[in-house]
């Protein structure tokens, strides 16, 4: 009667608990409302988006020479070996050549300096 009417229009969860909190209550209201709208066939093929659809994606410039484009990831949590937990990885964009260095997980911004 407050969901599934034109008059209720599947507002959602939380107005639809509100709406009927004015006529009826019971322990768990909310849950039991929200389990309700979660299930609504309607809501879900119909659900609005808060967030500004994504524009087009669009490829990275292709680098001119080496090592002008580099990209860095360290890999973590890895076990302790001769006192190194973790691996920065150093990858030419353009002839994709990738260099290991060993280090730690606490490695700073001036010690990846110091490693690159």
């Amino acid at each position: 009667m407050h969901h599934d009417t034109p008059v209720g229009g599947h507002r959602g969860r939380w107005k639809t608990a509100e709406l009927i909190a004015r006529n009826y209550w019971w322990l768990g209201i909310t849950k039991e409302v929200g389990r309700y709208v979660e299930r609504c066939n309607t809501c879900q093929r119909y659900k609005n988006r808060s967030e500004v659809p994504t524009g087009k994606l669009m490829p990275n410039a292709i680098p001119e020479k080496p090592w002008s484009h580099i990209s860095a990831d360290f890999i973590t949590k890895l076990p302790l070996a001769q006192g190194y937990d973790a691996i920065l990885v150093m990858c030419n964009c353009f002839s994709k050549i990738v260099h290991f260095i060993a280090t730690t997980e606490k490695t700073s911004a001036e010690g990846l300096a110091k490693l690159f």
